[in-house]
């Protein structure tokens, strides 16, 4: 019973492990999956991770309804509630790596919120999808009500918050809530290739990339369209820029060292 962090190369393999409670988290597994969040933005080798859940029943369940909701009603009646980071993942920009949700069985409530902070989404024929907040009195709150609308039509994403219904795989890859759909034997294995093809580009560029994208859908084309090409400037000056070019020009494969510390502002 834990949050299992391995490495695979650049790539970490973060595992919620508490199948027999459905992947929910509680107050301890909350915080120690918000840990393994920081264990691997520190890490400067490893370039991308895949989250999922152990034992093929649920990716997760979400907020343990019998230890973590209450938690949260308490610091709620105790004036300490601000915004919900849960798993450490769900707040704007926590995470600036690339993050793949692997996702096999349940994907309901807080597991649903932590898959849609996550910037690629693969399931198995069998995962179901749902925000059930409101039959229990709250709403979303991990950011559900806002990735939502942003990851899917409005409308969609409105039945689906405030009807609290399940839908299957197939109607998730059909709107957009995930890119594809996979045999369960091979999801990990396959997400893992996707994660391969990410680590082997520009490591300050992918950052980039991911933060021109988030920032971008914050407000209107022309500020996200500033926010690019001040990225873009910077980037043209770095070292993986440098590298790229010249092996483009000599028709190689770059070799970039694991420069995550080159940051860009």
């Amino acid at each position: 019973m834990s949050i299992d962090f391995e490495r695979r190369g650049p790539v970490a393999l973060i595992t919620i492990n508490r199948p027999e409670a459905m992947n929910a988290l509680d107050v301890e597994h909350n915080q120690a999956l918000e840990s393994a969040w920081k264990q691997f933005e520190e890490e400067d080798e490893l370039l991308v991770a895949i989250l999922s859940g152990a034992g093929g029943k649920a990716f997760s369940s979400g907020g343990d309804l019998k230890s973590y909701l209450p938690w949260r009603r308490e610091q709620a009646f105790q004036g300490r509630e601000g915004a919900i980071s849960f798993g450490g993942m769900t707040l704007a920009r926590e995470i600036t790596k690339p993050v793949i949700a692997a996702i096999q069985g349940y994907c309901v409530g807080g597991g649903l919120e932590i898959a849609m902070a996550c910037d690629i989404r693969i399931c198995t024929p069998d995962a179901r999808f749902a925000l059930p907040e409101v039959r229990w009195g709250v709403l979303p709150g991990g950011g559900g009500t806002q990735r939502l609308p942003r990851l899917i039509a409005t409308g969609l994403a409105l039945e689906l918050i405030l009807t609290g219904d399940t839908i299957d795989a197939d109607r998730a890859e059909r709107i957009g809530l995930v890119n594809r759909v996979i045999a369960s034997d091979e999801l990990i294995e396959t997400a893992h290739s996707i994660a391969e093809r990410i680590a082997q580009n520009g490591p300050t560029a992918v950052k980039a990339a991911k933060r021109s994208v988030m920032k971008g859908l914050d407000g209107p084309l022309s500020a996200g369209l500033e926010v690019e090409s001040g990225l873009q400037k910077q980037l043209l000056q770095s070292d993986d820029a440098e590298e790229g070019l010249r092996a483009f020009a000599e028709r190689r494969r770059p070799i970039y060292g694991n420069r995550t510390s080159e940051t860009v502002a």
